[in-house]
């Protein structure tokens, strides 16, 4: 596991509720193993940064760009911050939120090109559905006619 600021976990929270529509966008496609049955993770901790999109399996973190971005300022920081993320052995791609709005199956594309998985590293299995505990039933929690708080003949 790649060490990370736990001061960040908030922020990333507040992140993953606040997603743009183009990290949304994307987000939906390469979502619960669809991309080669490999799983990401959305606005993750990774050292002092937090990342859009983070692969573990394929050592890859995908970048969707504001505006912000592109400016002196912003290439600056993105280069220092792409410099840490590949010290740390990760492959970085960037796409503008343009870019993401307008060909999202070209972004897609390049994410599954850029995707090197090696035979060694074992596939992530997250169910999606949790089996029940043992004496566990998936009935309602409420009897038949009850609803918050309201029983049966009111």
């Amino acid at each position: 596991m790649l060490p990370y600021n736990e001061k960040l976990k908030q922020l990333a929270r507040q992140l993953r509720n606040n997603m743009t529509d183009a990290e949304k966008r994307l987000w939906s496609r390469i979502r619960m193993g669809q991309l080669e049955g490999c799983y990401f993770y959305r606005q993750k901790p990774i050292g002092e940064y937090i990342v859009d999109f983070y692969c573990p399996r394929a050592k890859l973190v995908v970048e969707v760009d504001g505006g912000q971005h592109f400016s002196n300022d912003g290439v600056e920081y993105d280069d220092i911050r792409d410099d840490y993320l590949q010290s740390a052995g990760l492959k970085v791609l960037r796409f503008s939120n343009a870019d993401v709005m307008k060909n999202i199956n070209g972004i897609v594309e390049s994410v599954l090109e850029n995707m090197e998985i090696s035979e060694e590293t074992p596939i992530e299995k997250i169910p999606l559905n949790p089996p029940f505990s043992k004496g566990e039933t998936n009935k309602s929690p409420f009897g038949k006619g009850r609803y918050r708080g309201i029983s049966e003949g009111r």
